[in-house]
């Protein structure tokens, strides 16, 4: 396919694709994409994932196109659209792990017929040689919904034959775990019913079958087996022995109880229930998820076959970048963008195909520079813009009003701690007991160390996770890097403080083993061997500890100012300075100009426009603190009693209704408040659940919950809660004006720095969603295509501004700028600007300058104050005073081009804010500047 008419990466829209959100919906929306100034589609994983999949990270086969979404031809539609647009394609691709149990993936199936003689049998990060006798060589499969001796006793296990597969399985539910060829010749025995050639067929075929234990193809022998034994079970008769034989092995009679759970055993894996997978896992998940099994994509062999699709798409010229999903669960992420970019660079050398991470990067960290990518997806950036528009002053007020009311600490830090002790001894267990068996083997390889003991080494361990400030660090043969080695060091001083002294000298081994002392120095063979593999196998439990424990536990259980809490956020910090935020950028355009900037994602805990409007909370503490004192008087008799909600879950609900309250709502407007209700029941549930406080997903507790579920309903839908949902709905209207600025200022901030920004979709318009899946509902792509080819009107946007036309008119004039000054806004250098007057510590101004051409950007900062009790986020020209801006160049003849009018210069090469943002809320000057 021709790539010539591709323009340059200049921004990006995230599409999530599904079973009702197919490619070829999304081929009639390019040329709205277009008008809006989007230059590259970036497509959620599009290989084939388990049906009905929402979100396409669960593959089951990567050489192929979901055929859910349309399959390859689809593909090839979108991706025409889009050159049409002179457009391109990014593709999000999971590496890292793929769907199994069920019955829809191949190669897991395969694996589980055959065990380590399957082709597949090192595709998966297994551990085939547990310390534990009952599973040694076996994989455990924790998919029963009950003990296993229960699920066999119930009958819930039933051995069946696919006659048009010539396969023997047992069934339980939506799971098939395949009976290995090997052991089919017990299950293929003659009956008195068959004639002599039929009972003679079968004997000769169930021969060949148990002959397969003594052959060393086995695996490649059984299929034509298997195809014989399909013409076999055509004959009726034969067929009819084979289902009655069946009978043998019915669990509910016991005999057949005896036969099953003898057939089971000798199979290559172990059937439990699936409550023993955080105890007894020998197998990495995504997380603790059991229908995601993790891929050795560091394997040549694995990283072919799950990336030969891609190749394939890339050296066609259909896809024009890539997002690698959860980069930190890899063993060498390094190792394996390097190889991912020769290989992308060899498939087309005409074109640089950016690559970009999914990485959460902690405070201090920065991506590192020898990966060969482009950068991150943007998380960092999210932290960064929300640490901006938080005012300090309200830190101390919301913390001391948060731990009050809730009994629980106000320091995110120790929230984090408490969930990362729970997460380890709980559903990472077993991945945290394989790393200290792993450090074992370590200790007893040396005579210096053989003493140390594993309860020793779990405590040393467990602290050390505990007090890990990133989500890993990445071990090479030569050591920990002078970078990483920041961030252990400031573990192990944390482990310390909490640890026994007599533990100290654990702690010192295991900063000798995971990267103090390099594995390359130590023999080829064994010791190495061991060493690294430890290694690896910390450094793939401290991330998926880190994200179980922060994202998914901590996140919902404080709730000082819910707007920090967020995916990638270091939410320990309450607010930054813009120096900070300027410096960022800086950073951004010496390392990687050329970041996603991403404001919200499919994996944000609130819509964008959610947190904008909350953290203008932190700028009015007191007045919110006042309000949440009323609210509890106003809910006490809407309770079923009085433990429910606790205090705490009751403040987390009403910074989600402040966030997210649609713009517009009635509090009497009963059809939209059950639609509102369900939506935030939806949340309050999984957060409930995530929290692990009054429930979990393992654990439902059925009474707390209907009795939260009882509150909420009462508060937004009884005509009891009508006092208290007015004054919420008062409430939101005071701070709407504020937070919609907020946005706009986001908006155009992320539009304008250095980087690329990306647009969620539906995110043209107002975001007030919550976690998924709300966070992925349904876009009305026709409103906002009439919008748009409306002419722009300033005055009706700011009268209207709740319907979001507003926003989306700044997304297309700033973006379309951009494509007529493409190498202005990537290319062009940085320039913090000085800002004088009674308000300069309200605004943020900045230079964009390339070869004489400058671009000034002038957004306002903690402006709530400037907004009380006004109608629209526009800031009345009066009240900025004498604040100016100075700029970076002499003062042109002609007035500045701001985005919708124009700007007078004054003498002193100063900007006015009262001019600059007289007519829109924020604003963008162009101007060249001749010499």
């Amino acid at each position: 396919m021709n790539q010539t008419s591709i323009q340059p990466l200049r921004a990006t829209l995230r599409l999530q694709f599904h079973k009702d959100f197919t490619l070829d919906d999304a081929v009639p929306l390019v040329p709205y994409f277009a008008r809006l100034g989007i230059s590259h589609v970036y497509a959620s994983p599009l290989l084939s994932a388990r049906a009905g999949s929402m979100h396409g990270y669960d593959v089951v086969d990567p050489t192929t196109v979901n055929p859910e979404l349309g399959g390859e031809a689809a593909l090839r539609r979108l991706v025409a659209a889009l050159r049409e647009q002179n457009m391109g394609l990014i593709l999000d691709i999971v590496s890292n792990h793929m769907a199994v149990g069920g019955s829809d993936n191949p190669w897991w199936l395969d694996l589980l017929e055959w065990g380590r003689l399957s082709p597949y049998g090192e595709f998966f990060d297994i551990q085939w040689h547990s310390p534990d006798p009952l599973m040694s060589g076996q994989l455990l499969l924790p998919f029963l919904g009950s003990d296993y001796g229960v699920a066999l006793q119930d009958g819930t296990l039933a051995l069946q034959f696919d006659a048009s597969k010539g396969e023997f399985y047992v069934k339980h539910y939506d799971h098939h775990f395949p009976i290995c060829p090997m052991h089919y010749g017990e299950l293929l025995k003659p009956d008195e019913q068959l004639n002599a050639e039929q009972s003679e067929q079968l004997k000769f075929l169930s021969d060949r079958f148990a002959a397969l234990s003594y052959q060393t193809d086995a695996h490649n022998l059984a299929a034509p087996l298997q195809k014989e034994l399909t013409e076999l079970a055509a004959d009726p008769a034969i067929a009819r022995v084979i289902e009655q034989h069946l009978g043998a092995y019915d669990s509910l009679k016991p005999e057949g109880f005896q036969n099953l759970h003898n057939l089971l055993e000798r199979q290559s894996y172990r059937l439990a229930s699936w409550r023993t997978a955080a105890d007894d896992i020998n197998w990495r998940r995504f997380f603790d998820v059991n229908e995601l099994g993790g891929l050795r994509v560091e394997r040549p062999a694995v990283f072919e076959e799950t990336h030969a699709k891609i190749f394939e798409l890339i050296a066609e010229g259909l896809v024009d970048g890539l997002r690698i999903d959860h980069i930190d669960g890899l063993a060498d992420p390094r190792g394996y963008c390097r190889k991912l970019r020769r290989r992308v660079d060899s498939l087309s050398p005409q074109r640089h195909l950016p690559i970009y991470v999914e990485k959460i990067l902690g405070e201090g960290e920065t991506l590192h520079r020898d990966w060969s990518v482009d950068g991150t997806t943007g998380y960092e950036f999210m932290n960064q813009l929300s640490l901006l528009q938080h005012d300090p002053a309200g830190a101390e007020t919301l913390g001391e009003l948060w731990s009050r009311h809730s009994e629980r600490p106000a320091e995110f830090i120790r929230e984090a701690q408490l969930a990362r002790q729970q997460i380890l001894n709980g559903s990472l267990a077993g991945d945290f007991e394989s790393v200290a068996q792993a450090l074992l083997q370590v200790a007893r390889d040396d005579l210096m160390t053989r003493d140390l003991t594993l309860g020793a080494i779990r405590r040393a361990l467990q602290e050390l996770i505990v007090h890990f400030p990133v989500y890993r660090t990445y071990i090479s043969p030569r050591g920990r890097s002078a970078e990483d080695d920041v961030f252990f060091q400031q573990a192990m001083d944390g482990a310390r403080k909490t640890l026994g002294e007599a533990d100290w000298p654990v702690l010192d081994c295991l900063a000798g083993w995971l990267g103090g002392e390099p594995w390359r120095k130590r023999p080829v063979g064994r010791q190495r061997k061991i060493l690294k593999h430890a290694c690896v196998r910390f450094q793939q439990l401290t991330s998926p500890a880190a994200a179980k424990a922060v994202e998914d536990t901590a996140f919902y259980r404080s709730a000082v100012l819910l707007s920090r809490n967020d995916v990638g956020f270091s939410t320990e910090q309450f607010s930054a300075p813009i120096s900070d935020f300027h410096d960022a950028c800086l950073n951004r355009l010496q390392t990687f100009p050329h970041n996603l900037l991403a404001t919200a994602t499919h994996d944000h805990k609130r819509g964008e426009d959610t947190r904008a409007r909350l953290a203008v909370l932190s700028e009015r503490s007191a007045w919110y603190a006042e309000q949440v004192e009323n609210w509890r008087r106003l809910a006490a008799d809407l309770r079923s009693d009085e433990l429910s909600p606790s205090a705490g879950d009751e403040l987390i609900l009403y910074q989600a209704i402040l966030g997210s309250w649609p713009l517009g709502l009635r509090s009497d407007d009963q059809p939209a408040l059950q639609d509102y209700a369900k939506r935030l029941w939806q949340w309050q549930q999984k957060a409930l659940r995530e929290a692990k406080l009054q429930s979990s997903w393992s654990a439902n507790n059925e009474a707390y919950e209907q009795a939260t579920e009882a509150f909420l309903n009462r508060v937004l839908l009884s005509p009891e809660g009508l006092p208290l949902r007015s004054s919420l709905a008062d409430a939101v209207q005071a701070i709407a004006a504020p937070g919609a600025l907020n946005s706009l200022a986001q908006t155009l901030l992320r539009m304008t720095v250095p980087g690329v920004p990306d647009l969620y979709q539906g995110n043209d318009y107002w975001d007030f969603t919550l976690v998924d899946p709300d966070n992925r509902r349904p876009v009305d792509y026709p409103a906002r295509q009439q919008s748009l080819q409306a002419a722009p009107d300033l005055g009706a946007w700011l009268s209207n501004w709740q319907d979001g036309r507003i926003k989306q008119g700044l997304i297309a004039r700033t973006l379309n700028w951009r494509a007529e000054h493409a190498e202005l806004f990537g290319q062009g250098t940085y320039e913090p600007l000085e800002v004088l007057g009674s308000e300069a510590h309200r605004v943020l101004a900045f230079a964009r300058q390339h070869q004489g051409q400058y671009a000034i950007v002038i957004v306002p900062i903690r402006c709530a104050g400037l907004l009380e009790n006004s109608a629209t986020p526009q800031i009345d020209a009066l009240r900025w005073g004498d604040t100016r801006v100075k700029l970076p160049f002499a003062a042109p003849e002609e007035n500045l081009k701001g985005l919708f009018s124009n700007a007078a210069v004054t003498n002193h090469r100063e900007l006015n804010i009262s001019a600059a943002l007289g007519d829109f809320p924020v604003n963008l000057f162009i101007q060249t500047i001749h010499t």
